[in-house]
């Protein structure tokens, strides 16, 4: 088990995305952020079936950021009920782990 995670969002369009994303690295909260277009989403939401084309973010984080991350996320996000999942990193190339390390500081 390490200290990192990847927290998984999406988002309506690209542009709420970049800017999701843009204020996640300049905040210091992830070292990355990449986006995924091309998502197709099928969901239970107010007594309906609902499809919607979104944007992933994948964002590689310090798991002790995670609250300040869910904060700033929150703030930016024009759903209700964003999606914001961290999920742990039990192992992963020392050199990368390193990079989120310094550039999260």
């Amino acid at each position: 088990m390490t200290d990192y995670g990847i927290v998984f969002m999406l988002a309506p369009n690209r542009e709420e995305a970049e800017k999701i994303a843009e204020s996640l690295v300049s905040q210091k909260l992830a070292a990355c952020v990449n986006l995924l277009p091309g998502i197709r989403s099928i969901y239970w939401w107010k007594e309906n079936v609902c499809r919607e084309d979104e944007i992933m973010m994948v964002a590689k984080i310090r798991k002790q950021d995670f609250d300040s991350l869910e904060k700033a996320v929150r703030e930016l996000h024009s759903y209700e009920v964003p999606e914001i999942i961290l999920l742990s990193i039990d192992a992963g190339a020392a050199p990368f782990l390193d990079w989120i390390e310094q550039v999260t500081r």
